[in-house]
């Protein structure tokens, strides 16, 4: 058994942070549960006052990666860097050099985990990313081998704490998203450019690998069909409200009979749900297996310390596999190919605001273009009249998404409908 095992850190930033603070100061723990020393013994940052933040001798940083990736005294690199490259370079060839591998990147691995996994199967070594989803709910280790003996039939999820803390300000405030948006921006909740996560960019990253591990198939960032939130209105919010739901932004996977459903969107969901109740910065992430039945993690999902957490539980996983000489991953997963639907394809039911001339008639002509493109309507709510003007909201049952789209292009043409307004997808619409 080894006395000691050491870390290289690619990384001090945000997550390396809290992964020097959590292994420096549990050190005498880590020891007893590992049996062996965790040493951080160099550490990859160009900015030193990040070293001198966290307490860091200076001696450790250096901007050389190769120094890191090929000494031979190094047994596990943690990558916390963020982003493809250089992360993906380093990450393989640290592999080619034997290394074990923990990290927290989610658009690497969504869109770059396939290489990476048969990589380190090459070589025999191990790659862990509890990290890369969720920040400190454990989900991956859950999925990989948990609920292992399930067939999973759905996850959901609410896995971006930026967008969830905007639409409960909008929903609890009353605010306009560029209120809300400014106000996670001034609290830390948001980056200065927030594209990635208000456009879904970050969770369809994340549901990415969810949906691999849980249906044994790739997908990858590109198949995810994405929508963002920058659409949701106030009145949205209300509306959902007056009808019982609450408009989040969900990631979704599921398997069907004619292939795999994979899609972030803003989604009306039933008050009573478990995901409706998640406020602020909080994720969730809701699993549905054939035998488990349902089952939620729930946590913070972002920050330094949580993220960390999860990190540092991989590197003490790894470290006790170098300990008594054992390989603790599953591996990839992946060991089917299904086909991903196309958003066309997919069945949902439809939340619809129209903007209309308040006129008898109107309702009848909307109608009729729903119901010859096969467009079932569950119910039908005027609300105003604003002026010469209503607004009708409608929520289908349970259609196409290719139907509804053929029924929209009608309805939009239409002298009597001034302005569909908005479309959200409903879940579990009493279908």
């Amino acid at each position: 058994m080894k006395k000691d095992i050491n870390i290289g850190l690619l990384g001090l930033g945000t997550v390396g942070s809290g992964v020097y603070r959590i292994l420096t100061r549990h050190r005498d723990d880590f020891r007893l549960k590992v049996g062996a020393d965790l040493n951080i013994k160099a550490i990859l940052e160009r900015d030193i006052s990040k070293a001198d933040a966290v307490g860091a001798d200076r001696s450790l940083v250096t901007t050389d990666a190769p120094s890191i990736i090929g000494d031979p005294d190094i047994d596990i690199v943690v990558e916390v860097l963020g982003g493809v490259e250089p992360a993906r370079t380093f990450i393989l060839q640290a592999i080619e050099s034997g290394k074990h591998i923990v990290t927290a990147n989610k658009e690497l691995l969504a869109d770059h985990g396939r290489d990476i996994f048969e990589a380190a199967d090459a070589k025999g070594v191990d790659v862990y990313f509890e990290a890369s989803v969720g920040g400190g709910i454990p989900i991956i280790h859950p999925l990989k081998e948990c609920l292992a003996s399930n067939k999973i039939i759905k996850v959901m999820g609410i896995v971006n704490g930026t967008t969830n803390y905007i639409l409960t300000r909008m929903a609890e405030e009353g605010c306009l998203f560029k209120e809300a948006l400014k106000e996670a921006q001034a609290r830390g909740y948001a980056e200065r450019d927030p594209s990635a996560d208000i456009e879904g960019r970050d969770a369809a990253a994340k549901i990415a690998i969810l949906a691999s591990i849980a249906f044994n198939s790739r997908v990858t960032s590109p198949d995810v069909y994405m929508e963002g939130i920058s659409g949701v209105t106030p009145e949205d919010i209300m509306y959902a409200g007056e009808m019982g739901y609450v408009i989040k932004l969900v990631a979704l996977a599921k398997e069907e009979k004619d292939g795999l459903d994979v899609r972030v969107h803003p989604t009306m969901i039933p008050r009573d749900h478990p995901l409706a109740s998640v406020r602020g910065v909080y994720n969730a992430i809701f699993v549905e297996g054939d035998a488990v039945g349902e089952v939620m993690f729930f946590g913070p999902g972002a920050g330094s310390m949580p993220a960390a957490s999860a990190v540092v539980g991989d590197v003490l996983d790894v470290a006790r596999n170098l300990q008594y000489g054992r390989s603790g991953k599953v591996g990839c997963t992946c060991f089917e190919t299904k086909k991903i639907k196309t958003i066309g394809e997919i069945s949902s039911g439809y939340y619809l605001l129209m903007n209309v001339v308040d006129k008898p008639g109107v309702l009848a002509k909307i109608a009729k273009a729903f119901g010859d493109n096969d467009v079932s309507l569950a119910s039908v709510i005027q609300k105003g009249p604003r002026g010469a003007n209503a607004e009708l909201v409608f929520i289908t049952h349970l259609t196409r998404e290719k139907n509804l789209r053929a029924a929209l292009k009608v309805i939009e043409g239409l002298d009597v409908v001034n302005r569909v307004c908005n479309v959200i997808r409903v879940e579990n619409s009493g279908d």
